[in-house]
C-alpha cells in the first residue's frame, strides 16, 4: 500500500513537471541575430523571428537554413534543460539513473 502512495506522489512529480516544462522557454539566435527561436521544454516552439532586412539580405536557401539551425539550437537547449528538470524530479523520487542522475 505505502508504494502505491509513493507511485501516487511520483506521477503528481511528474505532471507538475511536465506543467513547468512548458513554461520554460529557452532562447537561441543566429550568429548575426536575424533569426531569434523561443523552444520550451516541453519540445515545442514557442516563436521564430525573422529580423526584416534577412528577408531582403539573403536568399530563400540561405536564409532558410539560418532558420533551421537556430531552431535545432533552440531545440537542444530545451532538451538539455529538460532533462536537467527531469533529473532533479529524479533523484527527489528516488528515480536517479532512469533520468540520467545518479
Amino acid at each position: 500500500m505505502a508504494n502505491m502512495v509513493e507511485m501516487m506522489k511520483q506521477m503528481k512529480q511528474l505532471k507538475k513537471m511536465q506543467k513547468e516544462l512548458k513554461r520554460k522557454v529557452v532562447t537561441a539566435a543566429s550568429p548575426d541575430g536575424a533569426v531569434t527561436v523561443e523552444a520550451r521544454g516541453d519540445m515545442s516552439i514557442k516563436s521564430v523571428e525573422i529580423a526584416p532586412e534577412a528577408l531582403t539580405s539573403m536568399d530563400a536557401k540561405r536564409l532558410s537554413d539560418m532558420v533551421t539551425r537556430t531552431v535545432n539550437s533552440a531545440m537542444d537547449s530545451a532538451k538539455k534543460a529538460a532533462a536537467g528538470d527531469m533529473s532533479k524530479l529524479a533523484g527527489s523520487a528516488g528515480l536517479g539513473s532512469m533520468f540520467g542522475g545518479q
